[in-house]
């Protein structure tokens, strides 16, 4: 059911993780569990183990702004089992991580039987759904958030959804420097970075660095991007690099 018996906790909450990870270890079988209290630092372990066949992801822990985070975790490791475990039971939470295309959105208020049932039709290839939501219809038009502010509110909230790590990550893009540098000049490793540019290119709903990098330099403040007038020419090379 779990090929390799490493899950990955990320959640601020210290006391609900060695819940859920005794959950895990005697529901479940697993036999060595991360724990990370924020998602830059999730993101980081991920990218140094690749042993990892579960990850649980709390939407309220530092560092969640947007959940096109779980996105890019997705995109860059598509064999990866990725679901919220959230307290959070409002349906905008629950739709819009679904649409994140993770694995499964378990709620925190269930039992250990249950939360454990839960995550095992996750790991046997289902999408688990709360029973809360299931079968209903999908949101009307009140539900749905209108668009708002025009385009100094909607760049002021791009950059709230990023994590202070994806920020870096996007500033040094705008400067012109490739994965590789960017990885060394932050201290981390390469595939840390692709999980953090992924996030980016979905967050400012771009295709590639280009254009990531143009957008990064209209949102950052002036004193972030003041060296992009410099470089603009520069070829910023293959979206991997």
């Amino acid at each position: 059911m779990n090929a390799s018996g490493v899950a990955l906790i990320a959640d601020d909450d210290e006391f609900f993780r060695i819940a859920l990870g005794f959950i895990l270890k005697s529901k479940l079988r697993f036999t060595e569990i991360i724990e990370t209290g924020s998602l830059d630092e999730a993101i980081e372990r991920l990218s140094e183990r690749e042993d990892v066949s579960l990850a649980l992801f709390d939407l309220a822990m530092p560092g969640m702004q947007s959940v096109a985070s779980l996105a890019a975790v997705r995109d860059v490791h598509p064999d990866l089992k990725v679901a919220v475990v959230s307290a959070s039971s409002r349906r905008s939470d629950i739709l819009s991580a679904l649409t994140a295309g993770i694995n499964g959105y378990v709620p925190k208020g269930l039992g250990a039987t249950d939360l454990a049932e839960a995550v095992r039709a996750i790991l046997n290839g289902s999408v688990y759904v709360p029973p809360s939501i299931a079968g209903r219809a999908p949101p009307s038009e009140a539900e749905t958030p209108a668009p708002g502010g025009g385009v100094q509110n909607e760049r002021h909230r791009t950059i709230e959804f990023l994590t202070p790590r994806q920020r870096e990550v996007l500033q040094l893009l705008v400067q012109g420097f490739s994965n590789k540098e960017i990885a060394r000049k932050l201290k981390l490793g390469e595939g840390t970075v692709k999980i953090h540019m992924a996030a980016l290119f979905r967050s400012l709903r771009v295709r590639n660095r280009q254009e990531a990098a143009a957008a990064g330099a209209r949102l950052l403040p002036m004193t972030e991007n003041r060296q992009w007038s410099a470089w603009i020419g520069r070829p910023l090379g293959h979206p991997d690099e």
